[in-house]
């Protein structure tokens, strides 16, 4: 897995190559928390991820309660179709920010 973060006008923007599994997603979760101070706004491109196991949607909803509890939000984008089909078999495109950014 690699990410790549930039701040960019009080959003923090976040994207992710690879694999978010049980050994990628603590790395994941360190990387947003060392960037996020107070931004309120974490925009997380999953444009080139492959695979997302239990422990990646667990940084995912954690980060989602986080900043949804402050006011924030995290808005999830370009997730492709295998990840698209888990956040709909977990439930969590029903709660999630989803969306497509070119």
């Amino acid at each position: 897995m690699e990410v790549l973060i930039n701040k960019n006008s009080g959003v923090l923007e976040v994207n992710v190559t690879g694999r978010i599994d049980t050994n990628t997603a603590p790395e994941l979760e360190s990387a947003i928390n060392k960037e996020l101070g107070d931004l309120k706004v974490v925009e997380l491109n999953l444009r080139g991820v492959i695979y997302i196991s239990s422990a990646g949607l667990r940084v995912i909803l954690i980060f989602h309660k986080a900043l949804s509890a402050h006011g924030g939000k995290l808005i999830v984008q370009n997730a492709n179709e295998d990840v698209m089909d888990i956040f709909d078999m977990t439930g969590f495109s029903s709660f999630l920010n989803i969306e497509e950014k070119n």
